[in-house]
């Protein structure tokens, strides 16, 4: 084969190649978007008729890019694509007509019997050089036209995709954050440092806290007023609530009327709408729990009877099994599982704050760096001392994390669970690759053998890290749970008329549950010296999760402001409970389905033995073993012929295939149902590792104690 044929292939790479590099690459992407806004820049100004509408998107999704240059780029990367995708066609027709040239002997000899039916299709067409060339010219521009078309409609259905996701988040998050803007409002600070504060906050409330940095922005650095940039914010927010809430904020500021009024009607009004949301969630789900039982555990097993007596009655039927336990029941699943994340991601969940740095640290960082005088002049013969210290003391703030995670093992997965895949996987691949030749019988792969590999290694993983995360979720409920108590008591003793010191250290005298310890250490930091936002932002950074940040940038805003926290924490502990709620009643609610889905799996299970121990057993044995070295074919080979009971002549049934097509099925069907189980009653697939872990040793288990 000559080098010149892989010429269009390499032209197809080069093309290729900077669109693939230009998201990760800084360099690629200016080159990129140079040739497209050359080649396509003016193009787009004066032809895209839907150059509004696809503004407004791309300023709903806060992509960090011009229409301009977005609209050139989309045409530039469908040209390019079309261009790859017109010589791929070249390479698919050549591959084509390379494997249709392959003799039906050498398919017959070279693939296993499975595969054997592929032998049926070959046979090279005769072709005349002018229908090679025409069939060559249609296949290369129909792909060339898919790849392009497919290219540009993926490209501007992609921002719609994320001002979607962007709107359900605003919404799910609405009611927090209209309470957060309430609770300061009430202790007197002015409006704009409230939207200044919520701007800066964004890690506690996400895409809320970026619409309104839209109005900080406007205001501080293009000098718009508070009302025109509130207005602003509304007409290129993608949340048709939060629009709704935007303008009616912007009315009452323009009147004159009561703020406070407004946004506690508000407040109660979107709480109320996050209730019905969830009842509709609820139902989705209820519903989703009902389809997933009976179609994808009811429907695989009526599948697998039917065919299992086919295959009695009939013929071998071990290929259609093949397929429905190997490929359709895991992607069904798999489907199931995607559309699940879609539907339950506006859940409200206890979530990490990874980016809090420890304020005392921070600071003492800062004044060991500094070695200067207060005019700005290095003090003598310390410039070569103080540029060393700089050097160490960012080389060890670039490092710090390594030395958290590592220096903390226990406390870095039970506030990371999924770090524990970082130790666990590698050991289960050690441990798997060791005991390998174990499985080895006559130089061939024992089937049976290597399948205890797998299932012991995925259940030490699954298994560890669902005790990892079962801890750090009831870790975080407990705290969850103290919360509003919490709120409550500090409201009480301030409303007593103490400083919020003095109401620290009546509080810390209670029982508060799981949050005890971190109060007691609270108030040790209050006593060595640290006043009260430096103790609350440390006692921030140790938890590290969204409620807590939430109460204390809260409380910590609003002594700023006043001295007369009361309020405002009474509306941090209402939210706080409001949200607790929510999240208890959709718990009982969903706790019924995963015990449907238990249960049909137990009857999966049920039916699969009775199937595997007491109706294959007592079947003539065409198998020869060979199915658990990976070698048989599923067909009978020989044996007593089953007269009136099937129409398999003389042959027999091959049990040993049978069995372990059963064991299969019933261990990915045990491991997904799991996930699907824990994902359906808290919202979160992690959740469902606990129950796959069970549910996968409970499969394992019966088959290898009794089948």
């Amino acid at each position: 084969m000559s080098w010149a044929n892989w010429v269009p292939l390499g032209i197809a790479v080069l093309l290729a190649l900077p669109v693939a590099l230009a998201p990760y690459w800084a360099y690629a992407n200016r080159i990129v978007s140079r040739f497209a806004l050359v080649g396509f820049g003016s193009y787009v100004e004066r032809i895209d008729r839907k150059k509004t509408q696809r503004k407004n998107t791309l300023r709903a999704a806060h992509l960090s890019t011009t229409y301009r240059i977005y609209a050139a780029k989309t045409i530039f990367y469908a040209a390019v694509m079309a261009v790859v995708g017109s010589l791929s066609g070249m390479y698919f027709i050549w591959g084509t007509f390379a494997v249709l040239a392959i003799d039906e002997q050498t398919i017959t000899n070279t693939l296993p019997q499975q595969l054997h039916v592929l032998a049926n299709f070959t046979g090279l067409p005769s072709l005349t050089i002018y229908e090679l060339f025409v069939l060559m010219l249609v296949t290369s521009a129909t792909v060339g036209i898919v790849f392009g078309g497919l290219t540009y409609w993926l490209r501007w259905w992609y921002p719609s995709y994320k001002a979607d996701e962007r709107a359900r988040r605003i919404e799910a998050s609405l009611p927090r954050t209209i309470a957060f803007v309430y609770a300061l409002s009430r202790s007197g600070m002015e409006f704009p440092k409230v939207m200044r504060i919520l701007a800066d906050n964004k890690a506690v409330y996400g895409d809320a806290a970026d619409e309104v940095n839209v109005a900080v922005r406007n205001m501080d650095m293009f000098g718009q007023d508070m009302i025109s940039a509130i207005h602003t914010m509304a007409h290129r927010t993608p949340s048709g609530q939060f629009k709704e809430f935007s303008e009616n904020l912007a009315s009452v500021l323009q009147s004159g009327r009561s703020l406070s009024s407004f946004l506690q009607q508000q407040y109660q009004d979107y709480q109320e709408e996050a209730e019905s949301q969830q009842e509709k969630l609820l139902d989705l789900l209820a519903t989703l729990a009902e389809v997933y039982v009976t179609g994808l555990v009811a429907g695989p097993l009526f599948l697998i009877t039917i065919l299992v007596v086919i295959g009695i009655a009939v013929g071998d039927t071990i290929q259609p099994l093949q397929v429905l336990v190997y490929v359709i029941v895991p992607s069904a699943n798999l489907l199931f599982i995607i559309y699940l994340l879609s539907a339950t991601d506006t859940i409200s969940q206890i979530q990490r704050i990874d980016d809090i740095d420890d304020p005392i640290e921070t600071m003492t960082d800062v004044r060991r760096a500094k070695d200067v005088r207060s005019d700005g002049g290095v003090e003598a013969g310390s410039e070569r001392d103080s540029n060393a210290g700089m050097e160490r003391l960012l080389l060890y703030r670039r490092f710090r994390w390594l030395g958290r995670k590592l220096g903390n093992p226990g406390r870095t997965v039970i506030e990371r669970p999924t770090a524990l895949f970082w130790v666990t996987v590698p050991i289960v691949l050690v441990v798997t690759a060791v005991r390998f030749p174990q499985t080895l019988v006559e130089g061939q792969v024992s089937i049976r053998a290597f399948d205890d590999l797998l299932v012991q290694g995925t259940l030490f993983v699954v298994g560890t890290f669902a005790i990892a995360f079962e801890v750090h979720r009831r870790r975080l409920e407990a705290i969850e749970s103290a919360v509003p108590d919490l709120m409550d008591r500090l409201a009480s003793v301030n409303e007593a008329g103490m400083t919020v010191v003095q109401s620290i250290e009546r509080v810390q005298r209670s029982e508060l549950g799981a949050l005890d310890p971190e109060i007691e250490r609270v108030w040790r930091d209050i006593e060595w010296g640290a006043d009260v936002e430096t103790a609350l932002k440390r006692f921030e950074a140790r938890l590290r999760t969204q409620i807590i940040s939430r109460v204390v940038t809260l409380t910590t805003k609003a002594m700023n402001a006043s001295g007369d926290l009361s309020t405002v924490l009474r509306i941090a502990g209402s939210q706080a409970k409001a949200d607790r709620r929510l999240k208890q009643r959709r718990k009982q609610e969903m706790l019924t389905y995963m015990v449907v889905v238990y249960v049909s799996f137990f009857v999966f299970l049920f039916i699969i033995g009775v199937l595997s121990t007491v109706l294959i057993p007592n079947l003539p044995d065409g198998g020869t073993g060979a199915a658990l070295n990976g070698t048989g074919s599923g067909g009978s080979t020989g044996g007593a012929g089953v007269g009136a009971v099937g129409g398999i002549g003389g042959g027999g049934v091959n049990t040993e295939a049978y069995t372990l097509l059963f064991f299969h099925s019933t261990l990915l069907q045990g491991l997904l149902s799991g996930l699907i189980a824990g994902q359906l009653s808290t919202g979160d697939i992690r959740g469902g590792a606990k129950h796959a872990a069970v549910l996968l040793a409970i499969a394992y288990g019966v088959f290898l104690l009794f089948i």
